[in-house]
């Protein structure tokens, strides 16, 4: 089983890269995330490796840190997730990201992922509840056990979304503040000066 590939970037795309490592390039799908934390084409790279085998292929998927590669192979735990869907997941969400929306019960956040429809959103959230803890370490406490804070983060989100931001821009402006005790508009307030 491989585990890691050190190597130089020598192509990337949409969804993957291409990672040459003594002359072979390892084609490996990668999360948003992963992408644009890996240095331009011709930088050397590190990237975890997480291994599928089926009947009829061989893939790769590429991870830039521990966190993104140990919550993928969480989210393949889950019944009916494949890794497709996982790694659509954590094109959306962030591993702490996806530990609040789980926390809070917020099976709506995890629907944004392309292809994961309400039932398999809500399966992440239940298998899930005790084993995402670990990934929680940047939520502020008191985030991860208001059941509410879910609804207002998806709320401001889209608000900022009708901006003109992105998911990811508004999502990861929206990380930085304790929404615990702010109204919807102070939220909002709060991430457009963050996003300037």
């Amino acid at each position: 089983m491989l585990y890691s590939l050190n190597g130089r970037v020598s192509d990337k795309l949409a969804d993957r890269a291409v990672i040459e490592c003594g002359g072979v390039g390892y084609e490996v799908l990668m999360t948003r995330a992963g992408l644009a934390a890996l240095p331009p084409v011709g930088d050397a790279a590190f990237v975890y490796l997480h291994m599928v085998i089926r009947e009829d292929s061989v893939e790769l998927f590429g991870f830039c840190d521990i966190d993104e590669r140990d919550c993928f192979r969480a989210l393949l735990d889950v019944s009916g997730v494949g890794p497709k869907a996982a790694a659509a997941v954590l094109s959306e969400l962030r591993p702490s990201e996806l530990a609040l929306a789980v926390a809070t019960g917020d099976s709506a956040m995890i629907t944004r992922a392309q292809g994961v429809g309400p039932k398999a959103a809500q399966r992440i959230s239940l298998e899930l509840k005790d084993r995402l803890s670990v990934f929680a370490a940047e939520i502020p406490a008191k985030q991860a056990e208001q059941k509410g804070d879910g609804a207002k983060m998806l709320e401001a989100t889209e608000a900022l979304m009708s901006l003109g931001y992105t998911q990811h821009e508004a999502k990861r402006a929206l990380a930085e503040i304790d929404v615990a005790n702010k109204s919807i508009e102070d939220v909002i307030r709060t991430a457009l000066k963050e996003m300037r």
